[in-house]
């Protein structure tokens, strides 16, 4: 009889050992991305293109058959190297600082409302004034940006500047520029801070459920917008002295065992 509860006493305590253990192994929740994609189909946002805004620097290319009419459109700046002999450095063409007011200056067309025009949508604005005005017969008309860029912060693998190459990125590029997240990132809750117009406004994306993600204002991201990554409870907990002893293996080995040592102890006390 005695030998029947010894045995009981150990193997419940055993059960106790492992469940403590899986309590603590336990597999993080929200970790995955797109936890609700199956096979159905997503509506995407129809645009997403990057609009010129104020303070944007932008290069404007215009070629003719005409090389010296094209000179005339095309800010050339020529910078020379001092030393031996009077060799050029380098030439190129002149960045267009768009003004507070939305607006460039371009050579003969004079000032242009360009904020809030696409890349393509300035040159062919551009080309219809030249050949509108008989200035250029069908010119050849290019437009990059030069600084566009997001910041991604927080709990990613390479935060800091991401530069906008296309016409378009989305959160989910900027992340994965920024060498995804971390495993203590946040993925439920990442905040996107944008400046429109001269406000601040925040928006909070859930990167685990992709439908709503797909129809949110920030799946496409605009220059200068700040993606940051918040810490998950775990990685709080590990920026405090001992903070998450809680919930590691050895913490619930450790307490398993001296539980089992009392009870056994208390137990041969008892069958006694």
């Amino acid at each position: 009889m005695q030998k029947d509860k010894k045995n009981y006493i150990s193997s419940l305590f055993s059960l106790l050992l492992v469940l403590l253990i899986f309590t603590g192994c336990g597999t993080p929740k929200d970790v995955s991305y797109f936890q609700d994609v199956n096979e159905d189909l997503i509506l995407m946002p129809s645009t997403g293109e990057i609009k010129i805004k104020p303070g944007d620097q932008i290069t404007i290319l215009v070629k003719t058959m005409d090389r010296d009419l094209s000179s005339l459109f095309n800010l050339e700046v020529v910078a020379s190297r001092v030393g031996e002999g009077t060799g050029l450095a380098s030439s190129g063409i002149s960045k267009y600082n768009v003004s507070p007011q939305g607006e460039i200056d371009f050579p003969v067309l004079g000032d242009i409302k360009v904020a809030g025009m696409t890349r393509s949508e300035l040159a062919g604005f551009i080309k219809g004034e030249l050949m509108g005005r008989n200035l250029a017969k069908d010119p050849v008309v290019s437009v990059e940006f030069s600084n566009l860029g997001v910041s991604v912060l927080g709990e990613v693998n390479k935060p800091g500047s991401i530069n906008i190459n296309n016409d378009k990125i989305t959160i989910i590029e900027a992340i994965s520029q920024a060498g995804d997240l971390k495993i203590e990132g946040k993925r439920d809750n990442v905040l996107v801070v944008r400046d429109n117009n001269g406000e601040t406004q925040t928006y909070r994306v859930d990167l685990t459920n992709f439908k709503e993600l797909a129809q949110s204002p920030v799946y496409y991201l605009n220059q200068g917008d700040v993606v940051y990554v918040e810490p998950n409870d775990m990685r709080k907990r590990l920026s405090t002295t001992n903070g998450n002893n809680v919930y590691s293996t050895s913490f619930w080995i450790s307490v398993a065992s001296l539980l089992t040592s009392i009870t056994t102890t208390v137990g041969v006390f008892v069958l006694r």
